[in-house]
This record gives C-alpha cells, structure tokens and sequence, in this order.
C-alpha cells in the first residue's frame, strides 16, 4: 500500500517540504532566546513602516507653533493628541517616528542589496579566475578599505548633493568590498572541489559554472554578513542624516529627527530620546536576527548547539 506522500502529486509534495522546512526555521527560532526576541524587534519596525499610513496620528511635516515643545502625554503639560509630544515647530514625534521608519529601512535594506551585487559579482569573478584580474580586484578593494567609509560618503555627498537615492548609492558603493572580500574567499576554496571540477570536465562554460555551482553556494554567508550590514548601514544613514548630509526634508528619517532635536535635549529631551532609542532598537534586533541566522546556516555552528 502506497503513503500518502507517495500518492501525492508533485505540487503537493512540494507544499509539505516548504512547510516542513518552515516549521522547522520556526522550531528554531523559538529555541533561540536572543533570536526570537530580534525577530520580533525587526516584525515590529517592519510593521510601523508598512502601516505608517493608519498609524500616524498626524501629518508628519505639519507645522503648528502654538504647540511647540510639547511634552510626551504622560508627563505634565503632555496631551493624548501627540503621545511622543512635540518638536520645536509643533510637529507630532510619533508620527514622524513611524514615517521615519520608512526611509531607515529603505536605505538599509536597499543600499546593502545594490552593495552586495556589487560585491558577490566581484567576489565570484576574482576567485573564481583569479590571475591579473584577481590582484586588480583586490588592490581595488584594498583602496576602499584604506578610506573611512564615513569620510568617502561626506566627500561623495558633498559633490553630488544629499538625497535619499544619492544616499543609497553612497552606501552600496562604499560597503560593497566586505561581499567582495568574503565572497573570493568562499568561492575560492569551492572551486578546487569536486562537482566544480566535474562540471568543468564536461564542457559546462565558466559563466554556468559561476551561476548554477558557485553562486548557491556563496548565499549562506552571504544572508548572514547582509543581515549585520543593514544594522551597519542604518546607523550610518542616521549618522549622515544627523549631519545634514543624508535625508532631506521633507522626507522623514531617524537621524533627522534626532538632529533636530539636538539642541533641545537639556529643556526637551523626548526630541533626541525617542529617535534615538528606536535606532537602537531597530539595529540590536538586527544584530540578534543576524548572530541567530549565523548559528542556523553555519554547519559548524549547528554542532556546537
């Protein structure tokens, strides 16, 4: 008598391995103390940002002077209206909160995905021909890294002008080298392995080679050093935007409502308070999802567990 899987169809066999393999992931996570508590920052911030619309309370750029300064509502002289207060022109906190999360995640998320493009291509051709082409690579990514990246994203900015899709650019441009330098390294053990070889052996041309063996190969350790990256990157978007180099008004981001509120924190600290406690959130959160995404796709870091 056959099992049902074995009476299933392909579709259906399919679906059971996906939610096996989900259940699996959850099972896991949930074992994981500093793993669950980072997905569920992480949810929470993605959850801001894709409802800012219904969870904002107010206009986020909304100027009204008559309630300037005003404290978080459950301080004395705070109003239920604006639960976060106000800033120095009467804009409501909480909302530009839940909009600014918006652009931090945007520009973390977007510039470490153009960064590691960048990256695992260079990676993947330099340790993969290796020869001149290699030491160019190389000598390329040993320029970048001998710049801050922080001083080559001011001068960047500086002649090109702040902007949120300048700022993206910056930031993939100067982080790609981390992929790159990762990446080779990878690929440069792998191709010396078997199913490279045999690939090679029977005429699979170099380009299929890199696609179809190498590049699956290179993704675990890739997932792992993008996750830490956008924690890395928010901060320095908020640190550019802090600057007056990064997010312009009217667009809305962290770093910016903390810049505004810089010269207010001895009479009214909630303006840099606030901004500055959900970047700490947001990239703690990261930092665990990436330590708890590490331990799961590391091999080695499944035995120890």
């Amino acid at each position: 008598m056959q099992t049902d899987t074995t009476m299933a169809s392909p579709a259906e066999r399919s679906r059971r391995i996906r939610s096996n393999r989900l259940l699996t992931w959850s099972r896991r996570l949930l074992r994981s103390k500093t793993g669950t508590v980072g997905f569920i920052l992480v949810l929470a911030v993605l959850f801001l940002a894709a409802f800012a619309d219904v969870l904002a309370t107010h206009n986020p750029n909304e100027v009204n002077p008559a309630l300037m300064l005003k404290p978080p509502a459950w301080l004395e002289g705070g109003s239920s209206q604006h639960l976060l207060g106000t800033d120095h022109l009467g804009r409501d906190i909480w909302s530009r909160m839940v909009y600014g999360s918006r652009i931090s995640l945007l520009v973390g998320v977007t510039a470490v995905v153009f960064a590691g493009l960048i990256g695992v291509a260079v990676g993947i051709v330099a340790g993969f021909y290796g020869g001149w082409l290699d030491r160019v690579f190389m000598r390329l990514v040993d320029a970048f890294l001998s710049i801050p990246n922080i001083l080559l994203a001011l001068v960047i900015l500086s002649v090109f002008g702040p902007g949120v899709w300048t700022l993206i650019f910056v930031l993939g441009v100067t982080n790609w080298v981390n992929y790159a330098r990762l990446v080779r390294g990878e690929v440069l053990s792998m191709k010396e392995r078997e199913f490279v070889k045999a690939a090679r052996a029977i005429g699979v041309k170099n380009r299929m080679v890199m696609v179809r063996h190498l590049l699956p190969n290179v993704m675990s350790p890739f997932i792992v050093i993008s996750t830490l990256s956008v924690a890395t990157t928010i901060i320095l978007e908020a640190s550019l935007s802090f600057l007056g180099l990064g997010i312009q008004p009217p667009d809305i981001s962290w770093g910016g409502i903390l810049s505004d509120g810089r010269d207010y924190v001895a009479t009214s600290w909630w303006l840099a308070t606030f901004p500055g406690i959900a970047i700490t959130l947001t990239v703690l959160g990261i930092i665990f999802l990436g330590d708890w995404l590490r331990d799961v796709l590391d091999p080695r870091g499944q035995n120890r567990r």
